[in-house]
């Protein structure tokens, strides 16, 4: 048996689960806002076995630039002292495959994350096969709005979007969902926009 540490920390949410077998065995989920860094560990060490796996899965984003980090960090310490190996997920396939899940009569969704600055984080996902339509975008509201398409918008920014759609946030649990094609990547930020520092020209 394999079992797998699901680390969710991209959004408001800090959310933990340990997968055995395509079966949740343990999770934790709290929206906290920005105090992941004060719950992540404690969460973790609460599941059985302190969250032992062999295995780590975490979310590289978009969403949340301090929580993302604290994610992949605590992802990374504990691969290497517990000698697993680590990959990542994005929190948009996960988001999407949730919102399908909840209502298989869709066959169209996209999913738009808070993002920073005025902007929200927007890709559109189809149903069968499952898979993105678009690029992931960091978009001003009105565009986002532009492009949904006939999309059915589902995530923690469609209230920037005025026109309905579905607020749902990540849970490390519905990691179940995916295929093995959306948990292979490095676990490596996404952040989906530039960041806000940039450096000094060279005089």
């Amino acid at each position: 048996m394999t079992r797998t540490l699901v680390i969710e920390t991209a959004t408001a949410v800090c959310s933990v689960a340990l997968i055995e077998d395509g079966k949740v065995v343990a999770a934790a989920h709290e929206v906290v806002g920005r105090g992941h860094a004060e719950r992540l560990v404690p969460m973790i060490a609460e599941l059985p076995d302190g969250g032992r796996a062999d295995a780590i899965l975490v979310d590289v984003g978009p969403g949340s630039f301090t929580g993302i980090r604290v994610g992949i960090a605590a992802a990374r310490g504990l691969g290497l002292g517990w000698g697993v190996p680590v990959s990542g997920y994005s929190s948009l396939p996960l988001i999407a495959a949730t919102a399908f899940a909840a209502d298989p009569t869709r066959d169209r969704v996209a999913v738009v994350l808070e993002g920073g600055h005025g902007e929200v984080f927007m890709q559109p996902f189809a149903a069968d096969p499952f898979a993105p339509t678009a690029d992931l975008a960091s978009l001003v509201p009105a565009e986002a709005m532009a492009r949904l398409d006939g999309a059915h918008p589902v995530g923690n920014g469609v209230r920037f979007l005025g026109g309905g759609g579905e607020d749902r946030l990540p849970s490390a649990a519905d990691s179940i969902l995916l295929a093995s094609a959306f948990t292979a990547l490095p676990p490596r930020p996404i952040y989906g926009r530039a960041p806000d520092a940039k450096p000094m020209a060279a005089r």
